[in-house]
């Protein structure tokens, strides 16, 4: 694998950029000033868990906790930006909560629009089961925009077309040659041919990734894979990446590697040190199809490979743009 450095970004002394701040986000956000981030990753503390780090959110009171910290994100948020939000449904006396749901309808109420919604499936997760439902494997990933025109680059996670394509491209039918529409009347149709000579294609929106937790276990299995390959979808180099509940570090940790500006908040101690030391130890600006630190990125390239047409049924070195420096309002 050949891999593309990008030159260190040139020293400076703002009070946010690149750094993590140790606080609640609630006191640190409104510091960053208005629509100065391309994006938001985070995974906030999910209702009643991670009560040994975060303390636990009531499942009653969840939208009321988090929307507060939703209005600033959508303050600091450019216009063309996106958030994506980790979050899942927790069961709650034999059914599942719907905070979640109550959430959505609520940014929604707030000027956001649910763009997306992605899926992580939790690919090493344990076997088990309950009385009536088995183990999660597979948590929410929310997209959250401002407006409905918002920068993507979906060339940047291209996946390998898959080794199908080697035998099942060789002979094409007259089928294969034009739109085929569904035999179901969905709507949906494909022409195969469309394919012959790609060497890559568009992923789908299921993420297949391990679960992680760096070195010291932080009580989220936050993979870096998964911020990484969000960072490559909607931003450039030199954009602004912010996770306002920045654990040990792993969304500041993509963002450097790939040419970013991080901005990280966290309200425990001793994640904060966590962090920093973590970040001093990750290079910059390493090309973007290089592995991340724990999780190979090719755990991706099964996207292409589980949607295999059958018969009877298809980094361009940017320079660094100039980050005029934060300004922290009075007071901060």
């Amino acid at each position: 694998m050949q891999l593309t450095f990008f030159s260190p970004p040139p020293p400076h002394d703002d009070p946010i950029l690149n750094q993590i701040h140790h606080g609640l986000c609630e006191e640190i956000l409104p510091r960053i000033p208005s629509q100065s981030v391309n994006l938001i990753v985070t995974s906030p503390p999910y209702a009643d868990q991670r009560k040994n780090t975060y303390g636990g959110i009531a499942p009653d009171d969840y939208v009321a906790w988090f929307m507060p910290i939703g209005d600033e994100l959508k303050r600091v948020l450019h216009p063309s930006g996106s958030f994506i939000l980790n979050i899942k449904e927790r069961v709650v006396d034999g059914e599942r909560h719907t905070y979640v749901l109550e959430l959505i309808l609520e940014m929604r109420k707030r000027g956001w629009l649910w763009t997306e919604e992605y899926c992580w499936h939790k690919k090493n997760s344990y076997p088990g089961k309950w009385s009536n439902r088995f183990r999660d494997s597979w948590e929410r990933l929310l997209h959250f925009t401002k407006s409905r025109k918002f920068d993507m680059y979906q060339e940047e996670v291209m996946v390998p077309v898959g080794d199908w394509a080697e035998t099942r491209l060789r002979t094409l039918s007259e089928t294969d040659k034009r739109r085929d529409e569904s035999k179901v009347g969905s709507g949906f149709g494909k022409n195969i041919s469309n394919w012959v000579g790609r060497e890559k294609v568009y992923p789908n929106n299921v993420l297949h990734m391990a679960t992680e937790c760096y070195n010291r276990g932080h009580s989220a299995s936050f993979p870096v894979a998964l911020p990484q390959w969000f960072i490559k979808l909607f931003t450039k180099p030199g954009d602004v990446v912010l996770d306002p509940f920045i654990g040990s570090g792993t969304t500041a940790a993509a963002a450097k590697r790939l040419a970013r500006n991080y901005i990280g908040i966290e309200k425990s101690e001793e994640y904060v040190t966590i962090s920093r030391e973590r970040l001093e130890q990750t290079p910059y600006g390493i090309d973007a199809n290089a592995p991340s630190e724990q999780s190979d990125l090719s755990e991706l390239r099964g996207s292409a490979d589980s949607a295999v047409p059958q018969r009877q049924t298809g980094i361009t070195e940017p320079k660094m743009p100039a980050f005029e420096s934060l300004t922290v309002r009075a007071g901060g």
